[in-house]
């Protein structure tokens, strides 16, 4: 099992920025792959971003690439979501998620994809 915690959510004005991070415990074995997925009131589900574990290749969806960054602190299990230029159409709860193994790419954009999932966080960009 794999335990993932988000924390880093909050209220901001558009155009402003947040980070949010992403810790993972339990049997975190490599190689897997980290996501970012967001869901709005009404919506379903979206990719917003993935982090490869095989030579650090990462994957945005168009909504937020140039705006958003995904890394990753091996040592610290630790994920993050660097989001800039927020607007206020990425208001969301934010959720990060764990492949809990390796993952053909077609596999890395939909939720299907991930084993593990965290509880999400709140991200409200106010206009």
């Amino acid at each position: 099992q794999v335990q993932l915690v988000e924390s880093g959510g909050g209220l901001v004005q558009a155009g402003g920025s947040l980070r949010l991070s992403c810790a993972a415990s339990g049997r975190t074995f490599s190689p897997y792959d980290m996501g970012w997925f967001r869901q709005a009131p009404g919506k379903e589900r979206e990719f917003v971003a993935v982090l490869r574990w095989s030579g650090g290749i990462t994957y945005y969806a168009d909504s937020v690439k140039g705006r958003f960054t995904i890394s990753r602190d091996n040592a610290k299990n630790t994920v993050y979501l660097k989001m800039n230029s927020l607007k206020p159409e990425d208001t969301s709860v934010y959720y990060c998620a764990h492949t809990g193994g390796p993952r053909d790419y077609s596999a890395l954009f939909a939720s299907e994809g991930y084993a593990y999932w965290g509880q999400g966080t709140q991200v409200t960009v106010s206009s």
